[in-house]
């Protein structure tokens, strides 16, 4: 869906080029990638030119010269990469990208933009050029333009569901390339859910023996409240990924100047690794990891063990994952567990709190300050308000724009992820059959893209 947007959404001048750059001007020309384009570079952006000819190869043909500290040569087609401080202003992610006849020029003040450019200058070419097998009978040729450009969010990101139903390694690289692709910035990476934990964690083995592998999945959509109309596959599903596997898909992600998000759920969304550990929980029932959707009544249990287990768990997380922020889930934590449990219970009276919401914020703020104090930040869904937020928390705001205008108006940071408007999990059309199962809804291309991610309810300041 990502790539068609490239072919589904012109600029009104006729240049496809997602996200709109912030200027753009047609130029009289065209240039025409041959075979003998030579990729010059400064010797800091030698690699970009190298990745870009990796790019372009698979559907030309073309093995293009990639000339390291040299200029671009006098005659003949060609591209050049370089690093300019005096575009200090475009920032780190800006770039500015001339295409002439006979001659491409990238300019930027950081190798993010640089990298940027070469994004676009791939969407300026045909489709064809994403394929991955050679083309036959394409002329490689785009319009000569003018493009300056730069980010309006330092935070432009995607998410993608492992928990629920397990992606092979592969195809994370290639998703990534793809938000590579339309300048995003953030891999929001949910790895553990009720229905399947699928990182590797040394210190607790059973969390991927165990709850990386559900006995059988749901089958379609049926109605929640009435069980009998529930059928199953039959098919055992599941996977993770070793800690080897997330530092290549940490060093693919880096190259193209993407951070990797992990989210560790907590303390809902569990029932995987209460099922590896029944510790965890609140009952000590045998569980396996949860074969429908929703929402799951388990949840981790409030005791000091629960806390120490999943500090842990989150210091070899952060050992594989550079990134600034880690993502602790809070969203849909059922509290009836709670409400029964006399470890809970106890918990709230020992710490003088008002009920089981201010229990969850006492549970997030404890993963607040060992995320701060190992110098990160930390990330939770909008449930976090509830019960009070923690000091340095980051909010992802998914219900809506409020819980985003809350946490703003207070002085935190906000990731809005409404999902009226960035939820693909919905059907795009009204001809559902047409389509693959959805988790319901509609949410048309055209409504995404006409996001506007500020609410006006917010002032400048906020």
């Amino acid at each position: 869906m990502l790539a068609a947007l490239v072919v589904a959404l012109a600029l009104d001048s006729g240049f496809t080029v997602v996200p709109r750059p912030v200027h753009l001007t047609p130029r009289p020309g065209t240039f025409t990638l041959t075979a003998g384009t030579v990729i010059a570079t400064d010797q800091a952006s030698r690699a970009l030119g190298a990745m870009l000819a990796d790019y372009l190869f698979p559907a030309t043909g073309f093995r293009l010269a990639v000339r390291g500290g040299a200029p671009a040569p006098a005659g003949g087609e060609s591209i050049s990469i370089r690093l300019d401080t005096t575009l200090h202003a475009l920032g780190d992610e800006g770039y500015r990208l001339d295409v002439s006849r006979g001659a491409v020029t990238i300019r930027a003040a950081r190798p993010a933009g640089a990298f940027y450019a070469i994004q676009t200058l791939r969407q300026l070419f045909p489709a064809a050029i994403l394929r991955q097998a050679k083309v036959t009978g394409t002329a490689w040729t785009i319009p000569a333009v003018s493009i300056e450009d730069y980010p309006r969010f330092s935070w432009r990101g995607m998410h993608l569901d492992v928990g629920r139903h397990f992606m092979p390694k592969e195809f994370v690289k290639k998703y990534i390339g793809l938000l590579a692709f339309h300048k995003m910035n953030r891999f929001h990476w949910h790895l553990t859910e009720d229905q399947g934990w699928r990182i590797e964690i040394n210190q607790y083995p059973r969390l991927t023996q165990v709850g990386a592998w559900r006995t059988q999945t749901i089958i379609g959509r049926p109605d929640r409240r009435d069980s009998t109309t529930w059928r199953f596959d039959g098919q055992p599903h599941g996977g993770f990924y070793t800690q080897d596997d997330v530092r290549e898909i940490v060093a693919y992600a880096q190259a193209r100047f993407v951070t990797i998000v992990p989210e560790i759920e907590m303390p809902g969304h569990s029932q995987a690794a209460i099922a590896a550990y029944p510790e965890l929980g609140n009952k000590g029932d045998t569980l396996s990891p949860w074969t429908s959707w929703g929402v799951d009544e388990n949840i981790l249990n409030p005791g000091e063990q629960t806390i120490r287990f999943y500090q842990n768990v989150l210091t070899e997380v952060m050992g594989l994952f550079p990134g600034h922020w880690i993502h602790i889930g809070g969203d849909e934590a059922p509290k009836a567990q709670w409400k029964t449990s006399p470890l809970a219970q106890e918990r709230i009276h020992e710490l003088g709190l008002k009920d089981e919401d201010e229990l969850q914020s006492w549970f997030t703020r404890r993963m607040d300050e060992f995320l701060t104090a190992h110098g990160r930040s930390l990330i939770g869904w909008d449930e976090i308000l509830q019960g009070g937020l923690a000091p340095n928390a980051t909010v992802m705001s998914w219900r809506g724009t409020e819980g985003g205008i809350a946490a703003a108006r207070a002085g935190h940071d906000v990731v809005m992820a409404p999902g009226s408007h960035t939820y693909f999990d919905h059907y795009q059309s009204t001809d559902t059959t047409r389509e693959p199962l959805a988790i319901g809804g509609l949410l048309p291309l055209d409504t995404v893209y006409a996001f506007e991610p500020v609410p006006a309810e917010l002032t400048a300041d906020e």
